[in-house]
C-alpha cells in the first residue's frame, strides 16, 4: 500500500496558515516507521542530521542501522567508530534500552556481492575479474545511488528476518542534484538492459548474427575508438553478465516499491540559501510525484537572531552618528548587529518563500552551532535541536 501525495496547492493568501512543526520525535517513537530517507542537495548537512536522528531514536528505545554515504567518514569520527566499512558495527557509547549499528557504502564490495549472489561461482568470478565491470562498479555514473538503493533493500530485508533493528536511517549520496538518488537506480538498470548492451551481447548468442554488414561496420568504428581490447573486454562482461540483467531491474523496482511504502519517510535537508530550498523544492515535488511520503523538511545551520531591540536602519544610523576616531568598536558592532539581522531577515524571507510554495510540508529550522559535531555529545545536541525546531 502507498501514500497518497500530498495535494497541490497554490500559494497561500495573504494571512494563510503557517506551515506545521516538524514532529521528529513523534517519528521516530512511531513504530510503523521502518525506514528514514535524509535526502538534499550537497553541503547541507544531511550525513550530521542522519547521524542525530539514528543516535536520538536509538536512546529513545529504538534499534537503528544507519547507512551512510560520506566520503569524509565525519560520521565514524562523530560516533567514536574507528572506522566504518560495508559492515553494520555497533555505536558505542549509546544510551537508553535501544541499540545503534552504522556503516559506509562500499558500493565495489555491494556490486560484488550482488554478482556473487546471483551467479555461479564460474561466471561470478569471470565477471568481478573483468576489466570492464570493474570500471563500472566503481566510477560509472549513478553506480553509487544504485548501489545505496541494494544496500537498502539488502538492510530491509535482513532487519524483517532477524528483528536485528527496526528502523533503518539513511544518508543519500552526495550527489550534483538531489534528484539523482531516484533517478540512478532506473538509469543504471536501462543502460545494463539498453539496446547497445544487448547489440554487444549478440555474438554470444548467435555467430550468424555477428556477420551482419551493419553489426560489422559498427564494430569497426568502436574498436577505432575504444579499441579491440576495451570492446573485447565490454563483450565478455555482457556475455557472463547476462543472466543478471533481470535481477537488476526487479530488485530496483522492488527498492521504488519499498520507498513509496507507508513504513518510509523521507525527510528533504536543506540550509537556509536560495539553490539549497531550490533543489528542496524540486525534490518535493518530484516525491509528491512518484507518491512517496515526505515527512518534511529540516532547514540547517540557520542564523540565530541577535539580542536587542534595535533595527537594522536604527542601529546603522546609530553607528553614523558616532565618531569614528573614538567610538570605532561600538560602530563596528552596530554594523555587525544590523549585518545579522539582515542575514536573518534574508533567511526569513527564503523560508517563507518555500512555506508559501508548499503549505502543506511540516518543518524544522535548526539553529547554527558554533563549532562543527565531532561526537555523540554534539550528535544529542542536534537531535533535541531537531526534535524542538519549530
Amino acid at each position: 500500500m502507498t501514500k497518497n501525495p500530498p495535494p497541490r496547492v497554490g500559494p497561500l493568501a495573504a494571512g494563510g496558515p503557517a506551515p506545521r512543526p516538524l514532529d521528529v520525535d513523534g517519528l521516530l517513537d512511531d513504530p510503523a516507521t521502518e525506514i528514514i530517507v535524509c535526502c538534499g542537495s550537497g553541503g547541507v548537512g544531511k550525513t550530521t542530521t542522519s547521524a542525530s536522528l539514528a543516535l536520538r531514536a536509538a536512546e529513545r528505545g529504538r534499534k537503528v542501522v544507519v547507512l551512510t554515504i560520506d566520503p569524509a567518514r565525519r560520521l565514524a569520527q562523530s560516533m567514536g567508530i574507528e572506522s566504518l566499512d560495508n559492515t553494520p558495527r555497533p555505536v558505542p557509547g549509546v544510551q537508553g534500552n535501544g541499540s545503534l549499528d552504522a556503516m559506509m557504502l562500499d558500493m565495489k564490495s555491494t556490486f560484488d556481492e550482488v554478482v556473487l549472489s546471483q551467479a555461479n561461482p564460474e561466471k561470478a568470478q569471470q565477471i568481478l575479474e573483468n576489466p570492464f565491470y570493474i570500471a563500472l562498479s566503481t566510477s560509472f555514473a549513478g553506480t553509487q545511488e544504485y548501489m545505496a538503493m541494494e544496500k537498502l533493500g539488502q538492510l530491509h530485508a535482513s532487519a524483517r528476518e532477524s528483528g536485528q533493528w527496526d528502523l533503518i536511517v539513511v544518508d543519500t549520496p552526495p550527489s550534483r542534484s538531489a534528484l539523482d538518488f531516484l533517478d540512478a537506480p532506473e538509469r543504471l538498470s536501462s543502460f545494463l538492459d539498453g539496446r547497445f548492451i544487448r547489440l554487444l551481447l549478440t555474438p554470444a548468442r548467435g555467430p550468424a548474427r555477428l556477420m551482419s554488414a551493419g553489426f560489422g561496420m559498427m564494430t569497426n568504428a568502436l574498436t577505432k575508438i575504444l579499441g579491440a581490447g576495451v570492446l573485447q573486454d565490454m563483450q565478455t562482461f555482457v556475455a557472463a553478465f547476462d543472466t543478471l540483467f533481470g535481477g537488476f531491474r526487479a530488485r530496483a523496482s522492488a527498492t521504488y516499491q519499498l520507498l513509496q511504502a507507508d513504513g518510509t519517510a523521507f525527510l528533504v535537508i536543506a540550509a537556509p540559501e536560495p539553490d539549497a530550498l531550490r533543489e528542496a523544492a524540486y525534490f518535493v515535488d518530484r516525491l509528491s510525484d512518484e507518491q512517496m511520503p515526505l515527512a518534511g523538511l529540516v532547514v540547517n545551520r540557520a542564523s540565530a537572531s541577535p539580542e536587542g531591540r534595535l533595527s537594522a536602519e536604527a542601529a546603522l544610523a546609530a553607528a553614523e552618528r558616532l565618531d569614528p576616531t573614538e567610538d570605532s568598536l561600538t560602530a563596528g558592532l552596530l554594523r555587525l548587529h544590523a549585518d545579522r539581522l539582515r542575514i536573518v531577515a534574508r533567511e526569513s524571507r527564503l523560508r517563507a518563500g518555500f512555506a508559501t510554495a508548499h503549505p502543506t510540508v511540516a518543518t524544522a529550522v535548526v539553529p547554527a552551532l558554533a563549532s562543527d559535531v565531532h561526537d555523540l555529545s554534539g550528535l544529542r545536541t542536534v537531535g533535541a535541536l531537531l526534535a524542538r525546531a519549530e
